[in-house]
């Protein structure tokens, strides 16, 4: 009787030091806030764009995300 072998495989995964994330993490995060920001307040007295535009485009979003917009 033949036992299967597994290949062999390397578990040494390069450690990537916090420096070199913590730009790419900044760039994410902000990319975040301003998705949530058009998605969920672009409307209103502090809005980017007048009118409604924004708000129609992102509608189906809006309530998939739960935000009340009615």
């Amino acid at each position: 009787m033949t036992v299967a072998t597994r290949p062999a495989v390397s578990s040494d995964l390069p450690a990537i030091p916090l420096r070199d994330i913590a730009p790419w993490a900044a760039l994410a995060s902000l990319l975040a806030v301003l998705v949530v920001y058009f998605v969920g307040a672009e409307q209103g007295a502090w809005s980017v764009f007048h009118g409604t535009d924004v708000h129609e485009f992102v509608h189906d979003a809006r309530h998939l995300l739960g935000f009340p917009c009615h």
